[in-house]
């Protein structure tokens, strides 16, 4: 959302907007100009032409209901991008259970380097670019959520699909209607870029040397990664990652697999990776505890866990402390055999309460009731609870914070409380 704002007042549009709690997007915009009120008290909308709202919020919203009561122009999120996508002449969107924002970010470095004309729109912080980056209008990068079909919105030149993994399936009812639609969103396109044997098609990525665009000798050096990126059967060259996580090395080679439908070369390619440091909340170290180095990721999904987990442990000289905070309480409950199965061979857990987002309480879904089926993992309420967990914490350690809601925020003010 507040890179669409940026977008927007970019082109000269009167902006402005609300959320319920204060952040960086939110300074950010402010210190743009762009008026931003934070909390449950919020101006009227009555100045405004169009009313632009995020799936996340509930139906009876008090800015929405006025807007509705005014008869002003409503648009999701989903169908503001789209209006915008329109004034672009190539779109290339990144849809996916996860990696959409590196994978984004990956394609907008390397797109710079090759002296593209476009602009990026990306859901984190890219470390160097931000959140939203122009220079042109003939190509807009995206991500493609799909959340409640937003994906199916989009008409782009380019569909990527990092993967089809079941998510959101209190939007879809079962994991075949969710891939209907990723198929949906694919076939949308000229071009499709899907990853080798997930849903089949166009021009496909992976490990396997079947792929159009696959990696052979992997390498890794303190949890970063190395590889030789192939073409088919023609070697491009030597591709080193500046980020963690053998999981970029998919990322990377599905950014490679667009930017050469795109017919930047690989020269560009490998300079523009090298830039890329990474996203915000992306396995981002924020500091210490008594010497043990804190890191930060975003991962939610059973999937995500399971990588960072394994990143992290690759670092450990010592333990690894994890602090996961699940993100609402349908993704919780709907997944909760893989959350399980996941988390419990973790020694020093934490299953932090749940950021409900858009949602009510639900028992089945809860941060407590997944933590009761973890024998291993403690429950914590409060900030309080964290402290004293990551307090035992020494150097050689490492202490994970996951999650997507305000665990971040939390992890980085325990921080800096205790320096």
């Amino acid at each position: 959302m507040s890179a669409l704002a940026k977008h927007l007042a970019l082109k000269g549009k009167k902006v402005a907007g609300s959320d319920l709690c204060d952040s960086v997007f939110v300074r950010e915009l402010q210190t743009a100009g762009i008026e931003v009120e934070v909390g449950e008290q919020r101006r009227s909308v009555e100045d405004f032409d169009v009313v632009v709202y995020t799936d996340a919020i509930r139906d009876n919203d008090i800015q929405l209901e006025e807007g509705r009561r005014l008869g002003k122009i409503l648009l999701s999120r989903g169908q503001l991008l789209y209006e915008i996508s329109r004034n672009f002449s190539e779109v290339i969107a990144i849809s996916g259970c996860h990696g959409k924002t590196t994978c984004t970010a990956m394609l907008a470095h390397i797109f710079l380097a090759a002296d593209k004309k476009f602009c990026a729109h990306i859901g984190g912080r890219d470390l160097k670019l931000n959140n939203h980056f122009y220079c042109g209008t003939d190509y807009l990068i995206t991500e493609a959520c799909e959340y409640k079909r937003n994906f199916l919105l989009l008409k782009p030149d380019t569909a990527v699909i990092l993967n089809s993994r079941p998510d959101h399936l209190e939007c879809y009812g079962n994991e075949e209607e969710l891939k209907k639609c990723y198929l949906q969103f694919a076939d949308s396109a000229e071009v499709k870029v899907s990853l080798y044997g997930d849903i089949g098609g166009g021009l496909t990525f992976g490990y396997d040397k079947n792929a159009d665009y696959h990696a052979r000798n992997i390498a890794e050096y303190g949890g970063k990664y190395s590889f030789d990126a192939y073409e088919g059967d023609c070697k491009l060259g030597r591709m080193n990652l500046s980020v963690y996580g053998k999981h970029n090395v998919l990322n990377a080679l599905a950014a490679i697999a667009v930017a050469r439908s795109a017919q930047i070369s690989f020269k560009d390619i490998r300079e523009g990776l090298a830039t890329f440091a990474g996203v915000e909340r992306r396995f981002e170290s924020i500091g210490t505890v008594n010497g043990a180095e804190c890191i930060a990721d975003y991962a939610h999904h059973p999937d995500e866990i399971r990588a960072s987990l394994r990143t992290a442990r690759k670092l450990a000289e010592g333990r690894l402390f994890t602090v996961f905070q699940p993100h609402t309480y349908s993704r919780t409950k709907l997944l909760m055999k893989n959350f399980v199965r996941v988390l419990a061979l973790q020694n020093n857990l934490l299953i932090y309460r749940t950021f409900a987002a858009r949602e009510y309480f639900d028992d089945a879904g809860s941060a407590l009731t997944l933590s009761q089926k973890l024998k291993k993992s403690r429950y914590g309420e409060d900030v309080r609870d964290i402290n004293d967990f990551i307090s035992n914490a020494r150097k050689g350690d490492v202490v994970l914070f996951l999650g997507a809601g305000d665990i971040y925020d939390i992890a980085k003010e325990i921080l800096k409380n205790r320096r």
